[in-house]
């Protein structure tokens, strides 16, 4: 899966998610997305902010910005908390590969590396050429860690 920021005319913007950009642009072709504020059909992707990447020295998985971090309403506390314990079973759970994710992905993929749950950063293009490799990825939300 592969998700975009979309933008209608009136330009509201809003979450998308498709199985690959093929997906999107038929879509849009035929009319079949619209926007959920003002039903608004003339839809495009809207720029989104990547995630960047730490020195190599640094092992620390980095907390990337929120796409949406300028003009976007605050994050309801019920759906921060539930991103923030996604985040905390994600950490527990995958392994970190950093800026290494999508070539760590192909590995899996391919058979080349061990099959295990993995986390790390990738670009809107390296993501979505994954997706066209028919390599499940999901772009998720990476909120700060819960306070204890």
């Amino acid at each position: 899966m592969i998700h975009y920021q979309l933008r209608c005319p009136s330009e509201h913007v809003f979450d998308g998610w498709f199985k690959n950009s093929a997906s999107f642009e038929q879509q849009a072709a035929s009319g079949l997305l619209s926007c959920p504020r003002c039903g608004g059909r003339n839809i495009t992707r809207a720029l989104m902010a990547p995630a960047l990447a730490r020195p190599k020295e640094d092992a620390t998985p980095p907390t990337p910005m929120p796409a949406k971090a300028v003009s976007a309403p605050q994050i309801p506390d019920q759906v921060r908390g539930v991103l923030q314990r996604l985040r905390a079973e994600i950490e527990k759970n995958c392994d970190y590969v950093g800026t290494d994710f999508a070539e760590e992905a192909r590995r899996i993929h391919h058979g080349d590396s061990p099959a295990r749950p993995i986390y790390g950063e990738a670009s809107g293009e390296q993501a979505e050429q994954l997706a066209e490799e028919g390599i499940e990825v999901a772009r998720i939300p990476w909120v700060p860690r819960a306070e204890s």
